[in-house]
């Protein structure tokens, strides 16, 4: 196979956390009296905190953004630690260990680490790279390049799975072969080397596993 690593996003890629952001979200706007709709949550699928916070600040300038965070995080928390499943195909994938495998995360260190002790993931990972490790988040290719260089290979070595816009963008910047698999947001497929319907039919796709009988 053509690949000497895999790189895999987190949220919305190999757990399903992006629909329970998006509803926990709703729910504090609508709290604290700025009711948006799903097509505004959207924009904020796949970007690091202080880009979505610019997103929002910009839209909704009077909004207490300070209570918008304590509403939605607790309420977000409550939820995935509550029920955190595991995106179709994704232990399927990830048993198989086919390469030297990182993880590439637009989430904070502890958020991250803490969706990966909640769901069993962190024994697969040979490096995590959260955006505590980088100055330029995704959609930048900075957390693409830091990942492949932590495991020692060349980036257009790499096999990355992404759901998002940004995430494909950062991916494919970075070099990467990109499998995209949409989540909650509409893809254009702009950024992807094969857009899927699961992480299995994708890395099907990309040459890495048989087909399904």
């Amino acid at each position: 196979m053509p690949y000497d690593a895999l790189l895999f996003d987190l949220d919305g890629t190999l757990i399903d956390t992006e629909t329970v952001a998006i509803a926990t979200g709703m729910a504090a706007f609508a709290a604290l009296g700025h009711p948006v709709g799903p097509e505004f949550m959207q924009r904020l699928v796949g970007v690091d905190l202080p880009t979505a916070a610019g997103i929002i600040v910009a839209a909704l300038p009077t909004l207490d953004h300070a209570a918008l965070q304590h509403h939605w995080h607790r309420a977000f928390v409550a939820e995935i630690d509550r029920d955190l499943p595991l995106k179709p195909g994704a232990l399927e994938l990830l048993s198989a260990r086919h390469r030297p495998m990182a993880l590439v995360t637009s989430s904070g260190h502890d958020e991250a680490h803490h969706k990966l002790r909640r769901t069993g993931l962190h024994a697969y990972f040979d490096v995590v790279v959260t955006l505590a490790d980088v100055t330029s988040p995704k959609p930048a290719p900075q957390p693409y390049l830091l990942a492949a260089s932590r495991l020692g290979v060349a980036p257009d070595r790499c096999l990355a799975f992404e759901d998002s816009e940004t995430g494909a963008e950062a991916a494919h910047r970075a070099g990467c072969t990109v499998v995209q698999v949409p989540d909650v947001g509409q893809a254009t497929g702009r950024w992807a080397h094969h857009l899927a319907r699961d992480l299995i039919d994708g890395a099907t796709r990309a040459g890495l596993t048989h087909p399904r009988p």
